[in-house]
């Protein structure tokens, strides 16, 4: 599969987790990656609104693993501890920034991770 068809093919999968009453905030988070390497992004997250955040990677069957720090790199979440859910529902009570990190699953050598952030409209 060409690295266009494989990009396709994970924005039509993740952007299926988010139909209403959840909508993206207009980004892709992606980095193609190695065995080992892990992709980092620094988001701002609204205290009062709930969020839906989506990881693939190709095939879909193997799951990305994904953890959201705060600015101190203290662990907020991991879906390793969910069997690498591939999306995560969550809400904070104040505005936040933090750290949302991807890495393949193991024995993947190589290969895409998308990301992507909703919010559930009120």
């Amino acid at each position: 599969m060409s690295a266009n068809a494989q990009l396709d093919s994970l924005i039509n999968f993740c952007t299926g987790y988010l139909k209403f009453p959840y909508i993206s905030d207009g980004q892709q988070y992606r980095a193609l990656l190695t065995s080992g390497e892990t992709a980092e992004f620094r988001l701002t997250f609204y205290g009062g609104a709930t969020y839906r955040i989506v990881a693939a990677t190709e095939p879909r069957e193997s799951s990305v693993t994904f953890r959201l720090y705060d600015i101190y790199y203290n662990e907020l979440f991991s879906n390793s501890k969910y069997g690498n859910s591939t999306y995560w529902d969550f809400k904070f009570n104040s505005t936040v920034d933090c750290y949302l990190q991807a890495e393949l699953p193991p024995g993947k050598k190589s290969g895409f991770v998308i990301m992507f952030m909703g919010f559930k409209q009120q």
